[in-house]
Formats: C-alpha cells, sequence, structure tokens
C-alpha cells in the first residue's frame, strides 16, 4: 500500500480512505474485541477509530504512522469504554469469535480459560498485554502507544505473567514451562 494512497485520501478520495480502512479494519477490530471482550462493543470502537482518523487524516505522516496511529486511539478508547464500566460488566468472548490476528493450534479450554482470566486484568495492563502478545508489539512501541514509561510496560507485563501463571495452575490448567 503506497503513501500515495494516503496522499488520495488527504485530498478526499472516498476510495483512497476506504481502502485505508480496510486494510486496518481487521487489527483495530481485534484490538477492541479483546479488549472490551464484545464484539458490539468493538464494533462501535473501530467505527469511533476510523470517524477520529478521518478527522485528523492531515495529521498522520506516512503509512508507518498511521497503523501506530490507529493502535495507539483503539487501545486508549478501549481504556476509556473499561473505566466507564464496572469490570463485572464486561462478558467472555462468544466461543467461534473470529478475530483478524492469525491463531495457532492450541487447547480451546486453556485458550478460552486464558481469555477469561486476561478480561479480568484491569484496562491498562490488558492493553499492554493485547499489544504485546496479539499484536507482538516490542516494549518500546507499546510504551509509545499507551503513553508510559517502558518500565511501567514491563512492570504491567511481569505482573500480568505471574497473575495468569498463578491463576491457571490454580485452575490446574497449565504447567507453568507452557506460559511465556
Amino acid at each position: 500500500m503506497p503513501d500515495s494512497l494516503l496522499a488520495q485520501a488527504r485530498a478526499g478520495d472516498r476510495s483512497a480512505f476506504a481502502a485505508l480502512v480496510r486494510a486496518h479494519q481487521g487489527s483495530v477490530f481485534s484490538i477492541g474485541l479483546r479488549m472490551l471482550s464484545r464484539r458490539d462493543a468493538a464494533e462501535d470502537l473501530a467505527q469511533d477509530v476510523f470517524l477520529q482518523l478521518y478527522r485528523k487524516l492531515d495529521s498522520i505522516e506516512s503509512l508507518e504512522h498511521l497503523g501506530f496511529w490507529l493502535r495507539r486511539v483503539a487501545a486508549n478508547l478501549a481504556i476509556d469504554w473499561l473505566r466507564r464500566l464496572p469490570y463485572s460488566a464486561t462478558r467472555p468472548l462468544d466461543e467461534g469469535a473470529e478475530v483478524a490476528a492469525p491463531q495457532a493450534e492450541e487447547d480451546p479450554l486453556m485458550s478460552r480459560e486464558l481469555l477469561r482470566l486476561l478480561g479480568e486484568l484491569p484496562p491498562h495492563p490488558r492493553a499492554v498485554m493485547l499489544l504485546r502478545y496479539q499484536e507482538d508489539r516490542d516494549v518500546a512501541e507499546i510504551a509509545a502507544t499507551l503513553d508510559m514509561p517502558v518500565n511501567t510496560v514491563k512492570s504491567h507485563i511481569k505482573r500480568s505473567l505471574t497473575a495468569l501463571r498463578g491463576r491457571m495452575i490454580g485452575a490446574k490448567l497449565v504447567d507453568c514451562e507452557e506460559l511465556p
């Protein structure tokens, strides 16, 4: 996808903007679905993200910046939505929910339990974990995306992994060696 597509979208070309949305909608929706655990909320979040993109298109410098900007806005909007809801208001992901990120073959029971436990994490640690392990972003990029210090990101990862390991071992679903 050439930078000319971005320039065309900035110039008002609707088909170019639609192409940008199509290229990034899976990633934005996936972040929303994993953070909010509800398909309808993830769709609303994605719509809000792309509406913000339309309004801020002139501030996007390159396609690389666009991807970074979309992840940042999606994660921050999801955190804002979660702050407005009590933690108990989130529901687990529906079985068979399609997520844009490629999935390796794995134990469905463990995956379901891991998703449930991830959903119990507070908003910022959940965002860090999803950006790290679903979006495969490095610590520095996560820190920039969520506007937090690198050491805070590292702390969220370490504490979250420890908590998830403890809960999964407590549920006797996984051996310590299986988690990163």
